[in-house]
């Protein structure tokens, strides 16, 4: 036997012997996922339509749509994505070598020329990107100091500014990054071997298979591997196709060791977890049901609604709306809670009692997520993008979208044995011992490789986990079966939450973080009566008075008081809403906050003087529930939206404007889930739609003649906007606030982070009537960032935004001004009417 034959069949038995192990390992580890998330709530709803949840899903996987920001990242992601079943036929080629000989190819493919420069070009293009990722965690980890930075500063409790990748599980990464690269090393080698190699069989003959559009990128490299000659050609590429399969082989054994390998196992879990996203029939009101009312066509609504609400479209990320809350019926089946099932609830409930057994009620364990919200916590790849942008974690709280993420999907992996061998016992989970779970249910099997000495995390994510004080115990997450608020998710955590949508809105694999929080939110309110006390009081009041200040529905006039011009109301001075052109929506805040107050009275005047016909409801306004909802009171949001559509459809409401961006989600996203269907516009857009209009004219200030005048700046002032995340990043609407703005003739100027990266002002997700006791307060770090900007006005466009940043900028003791888009566009209006 010759040397060059013995190699051959080492490698032939190290490749069969690689593959066996590898494939099985892999095959048992998606039994294994399977499996896992079967132990969730059915979602029948994530199915279908399938043709357009297929198309949404390879727009998005193929387009790379959701990869916001960072250009080159994504072009450098998408290279490495498409390598991987483009190339994959090279693995096959890869086999052939190494069983039959450097001969070997694909049967017509490989004699393509059109295949050969796909193969080579991505080859090529996939090992520059995925060296520029490399070198792109390289930089972060260093600079950010992926190893826990999380000690709080001098200022209060900000963080120094960290990686992304702070508290992803780093060997992981590099091991996938590693392998990556030599594959995609090993395909180009081979390609320049085997032009090698025929280039000496055939001594470049008329004939020969090694002409250059059959090696387009690879065929330079001749000169320096054909002094080889032919038997060491030969043998380096059995020897080369030998480590490309090993380690994709290794690859495969690795992964298959580690089911919780987010970073590997995304490629396969995004497709799924894109494919059965929330929102396929789009979330915002039926244009069919406002064209019966109006009596217009449905596609004139259709559109109108579409320009309004644009995040509404067919397919969007889970922002916007809040998915309803569902409880198990008596009959067995899936109940979405609203006013009319109410009733259903109490008999649900009254059935459980007599059963024994508790009825549930928002997220309390793992089981009770559905099986799509535990593959969202399985397909996390640990790329930090949400932890990124997340206000509370910028700001020194405990809560990282990512670590919350990867805290439930580890406890979610350590306890799937339990619960898999509680439904084959058929008894609660907390029952079931280690020795049982071991011998029933078939869950028990993969081992922890990887995992910490008695934690269910591997050693970077517990690290990280206890640094930013958001493990619940030493070791991290319950690793047998415990509730979710406090054994998993700490309070602290829970609670930091303001719903802003930055992580959802970053997360390239559809993850649906607000939707799991306020999941969990709702079983601690409506179940365990656990909440921060001041929303206690706040619900109350809600309850009670209809608005989260508990003031008396008579006072929701009194920012009409002294104006100059009248404020009809629905039911007193006309009869309904169909005798004016809007039904302007005041809102609790716009109604009792004296800041909020000014700017109800700059749109009323507005809207006047554009001679635009509105009418209000008077006392017979109520708070949307929106605290409520995202505090995780249901029930409460849930009476307030029938008491409000009631009032609304009572009113004849066609065309809604409202100035609070919370109002105009709740009202154009979420009302029409409980029969509320209604034409809702921020006044942003309705204002910005008169001044082009030509009915408001804006005057800009005067300017100074001489350049250099003192008073320059303050004739003619820069402002920065701030999007409001309701606004903004859950509903789409960024250029109507800003072209008013402009408008006014004032010089704008943008903050570091703006539009969809803006920072949340810290009073989303009922902050708002909440304490802010760890960290820096968020509006705080909002307010110095817009105070960097040299700006002498902050602008907003929602009362909550005004609120917190003029507490922000006066904490920080600046001279900028904090006040409402309206109120520069009323400025602006008297001064054209005054000349």
């Amino acid at each position: 036997m010759t040397f060059l034959a013995a190699l051959r069949l080492v490698c032939a038995v190290v490749v069969l012997g690689f593959t066996v192990v590898g494939v099985a390992l892999f095959a048992r580890a998606c039994a294994v996922l399977v499996a896992r998330m079967r132990l969730g709530r059915p979602a029948p709803e994530r199915y279908r339509p399938v043709l357009a949840r297929s198309g949404a899903m390879l727009g998005e996987v193929l387009g790379h749509s959701a990869f916001k920001g960072r250009p080159w990242i994504r072009v450098a992601h998408w290279l490495v994505m498409v390598s991987f079943p483009l190339l994959f036929l090279t693995l096959v080629t890869g086999y052939g070598q190494v069983l039959i000989g450097p001969d070997a190819t694909l049967p017509w493919l490989d004699h393509q020329v059109w295949w050969a420069w796909t193969v080579e070009l991505i080859a090529w293009l996939s090992l520059a990107g995925i060296l520029l990722l490399m070198a792109v965690r390289r930089r972060l980890t260093a600079r950010g100091a992926a190893a826990p930075p999380f000690d709080a500063t001098s200022e209060g409790g900000t963080r120094t500014r960290t990686s992304r990748f702070a508290g992803s599980t780093a060997r992981q990464a590099v091991f996938v990054e590693v392998v990556i690269g030599v594959v995609v090393v090993s395909v180009l080698l081979l390609r320049m071997l085997e032009h090698a190699h025929l280039s000496l069989a055939a001594q470049a003959s008329a004939d020969s298979a090694a002409t250059w559009p059959l090696f387009p990128l690879t065929a330079w490299t001749a000169p320096l591997l054909e002094p080889l000659g032919a038997n060491v050609i030969e043998g380096l590429s059995v020897v080369v196709a030998t480590v490309k399969v090993v380690v994709s082989m290794s690859w495969l054994v690795v992964v298959g060791l580690q089911p919780s390998m987010g970073v590997a196992w995304h490629r396969f879990l995004a497709v799924v977890n894109v494919y059965a996203r929330r929102d396929m029939a789009g979330t915002a009101a039926d244009p069919a049901v406002v064209a019966e009312r109006t009596g217009e066509q449905p596609d004139v609504v259709a559109e109108r609604i579409a320009q309004a609400v644009p995040a509404a479209r067919t397919g969007a990320k889970s922002l916007g709306p809040l998915a309803p809350l569902t409880f198990d019926g008596a009959d067995g089946e899936r109940v979405a809670l609203n006013a009319e099932t109410m009733d259903e609830l109490d008999a649900a409930m009254e059935a459980a009692e007599e059963e024994g057994r508790e009825l549930r009620l928002g997220a309390g364990r793992v089981q009770d997520l559905t099986w799509k919200g535990l593959l969202d916590f399985s397909t996390c790849t640990e790329c930090g993008r949400c932890q990124d942008l997340c206000p509370a974690w910028n700001t020194g709280k405990p809560l990282s979208p990512k670590l919350f993420t990867l805290a439930v999907r580890d406890h979610h992996a350590a306890v799937a044995p339990y619960l898999a061998a509680a439904a084959e016992l058929g008894v609660e989970p907390e029952d079931v011992t280690k020795e049982q779970a071991a011998t029933h249910g078939g869950l028990l099997r993969g081992g922890r490789a990887g995992l910490a000495e008695g934690s269910a995390h591997t050693s970077d994510v517990l690290g990280a986990l206890l640094a930013a004080k958001a493990a619940p115990g030493p070791k991290g997450v319950a690793t047998r079966p415990a509730p979710l608020a406090g054994e998993v998710v700490p309070a602290e955590v829970l609670w930091s939450c303001t719903t802003c949508g930055a992580c959802v809105d970053q997360c390239p694999v559809d993850i649906e973080h607000v939707d799991h929080v306020i999941d969990i939110r709702r079983q601690q309110v409506l179940m365990a009566s656990a909440f921060p006390k001041e929303l206690g009081q706040m619900f109350r009041r809600m309850e009670t008075k209809g608005n989260p200040w508990g003031l008396a529905a008579r006072k929701r006039l009194e920012w009409a008081k002294d104006l100059d011009i009248e404020v009809p109301v629905v039911g007193v001075d006309v009869e309904d809403a169909r005798e004016v052109d809007y039904l302007f929506w005041v809102g609790c805040a716009g109604a009792y906050e004296d800041r909020a107050r000014r700017t109800t009275r700059a749109v009323a005047e507005l809207l006047h003087t554009a001679g635009v016909s509105f009418a209000v409801l008077g006392d017979g306004e109520s708070c949307t529930g929106d605290p409520a909802r995202r505090a995780g009171n249901e029930i409460l949001f849930q009476m307030l939206a029938a008491q409000n559509v009631e009032t609304l459809n009572e009113a004849r409401a066609q065309r809604i404007v409202v100035t609070c961006a919370h109002c105009f989600n709740t009202l154009a996203r979420e009302y029409p889930q409980v029969g509320g269907h209604y034409e809702v516009l921020h006044y942003t857009q309705l204002l910005n739609r008169l001044v082009r209009e030509g009915r408001l004219r804006p005057a800009p200030p005067e300017r100074s003649e001489e350049p250099e005048s003192p008073e320059r700046s303050e004739e003619q002032p820069t402002v920065t906007y701030h999007d409001a995340c309701y606004l903004g990043r859950h509903n789409q609407v960024y250029s109507p606030p800003r072209e008013l703005v402009e408008a006014t003739g004032a010089t704008a100027v943008e903050m570091p982070r703006s539009r969809e990266r803006a920072l949340c002002c810290g009073g989303g997700g009922a902050r708002t009537f909440m304490e802010e006791s760890i960290g820096t307060r968020i509006a705080v770090e909002r307010s110095r960032e817009a105070i960097s900007t040299g700006a002498q006005v902050l602008a907003t466009a929602c009362p909550f935004c005004t609120t917190m940043l003029s507490d922000g900028v006066a904490a920080e003791g600046a001279d900028v001004r904090v006040t409402d888009v309206a109120s520069l566009m009323l400025e602006a209006v008297r001064r054209g009417t005054a000349r």
